[in-house]
């Protein structure tokens, strides 16, 4: 809850949480996707990471695998359904915390490497402006965020689907967008550029935006239908794409001639995700 508004305590939506039925090898050929992501941007070297992504993130297990030592955050309403024990990896180590995830208040400042922010962390706060300043505070100089939210494509789908067209209406004029869940809870979308200006207000440097996916649900679910074992090539494939797509500068994009691409990733039509890598500054000399 928050200012009287109920706000998602998880992923899960009408989206993601699809069982056996239509797009379900998508829904995997994302989570591989995910998975594949995390393991580019992870440190090489052991480090302390947060994670604030949830209790169901996978995102911890995979980080300790690799040697990270990891905070867990674990919001107070749901940790009675979640193992607090530490749990060791064979060279890593989880470390699970019962906090809430809008303020790393027990953690001081400047004292993690890096955060992750996976599952729309920032997309189920409403004010994600405080937790972007939190996330800044906690990291040190030279420090890594690996932050995901919901995107203005998923908000748009969900209004239509609501047949909210007044909603759709507004919605490309909006500074903020609040898009409810039919169950009742908020999720907060954003756009390239908002994405963007949250971290960079915050005083994070932006790496890069680009969506989660850039290869369409029907496409995958052709390929897979036909043959399961492709999901490795269609993940090799989207890695590829990403990083096809080189981060320029506003400056350039406009110098270009194309001021659309914001920036970042053009593809502001893609994905009912954006995914984006950022950094703390390190002090100048």
């Amino acid at each position: 809850m928050a200012d009287g508004v109920e706000v998602s305590e998880s992923a899960a939506s009408p989206l993601a949480v699809l069982g056996p039925g239509p797009l379900t090898s998508y829904w995997q050929f994302r989570r591989a996707v995910a998975r594949a992501q995390l393991a580019e941007w992870l440190p090489p070297s052991r480090q302390l990471l947060v994670d604030i992504s949830g209790p169901d993130s996978a995102g911890s297990g995979q980080a300790a695998a690799r040697g990270h030592t990891v905070i867990k955050v674990i919001p107070p309403r749901q940790a009675a359904a979640h193992t607090l024990a530490t749990q060791r990896h064979r060279r890593g180590v989880v470390v699970p915390v019962v906090a809430e995830p809008a303020s790393l208040a027990f953690l001081a400042t400047g004292c993690v490497d890096a955060v992750i922010a996976e599952d729309g962390a920032l997309s189920r706060q409403l004010m994600a402006e405080d937790l972007a300043a939190e996330i800044a505070r906690v990291l040190r100089p030279g420090g890594q965020l690996l932050a995901s939210v919901d995107s203005l494509v998923l908000g748009m789908a969900i209004l239509a689907e609501q047949r909210c067209w007044a909603g759709l209406t507004d919605l490309p004029h909006a500074e903020v967008v609040l898009i409810p869940w039919p169950d009742g809870t908020i999720t907060r979308c954003f756009g390239v550029s908002q994405f963007r200006d949250l971290l960079t207000e915050a005083g994070l440097e932006v790496r890069w935006i680009r969506p989660r996916t850039v290869l369409s649900p029907l496409l995958v679910e052709h390929v897979l239908h036909g043959n399961p074992g492709a999901i490795e090539r269609l993940v090799r494939a989207e890695l590829a794409a990403g990083r096809d797509r080189p981060a320029v500068s506003p400056r350039a994009a406009a110098r270009r001639g194309r001021p659309g691409e914001d920036g970042m990733f053009p593809a502001e039509s893609f994905g009912i995700s954006l995914l984006a890598a950022a950094g703390k500054p390190a002090p100048s000399r």
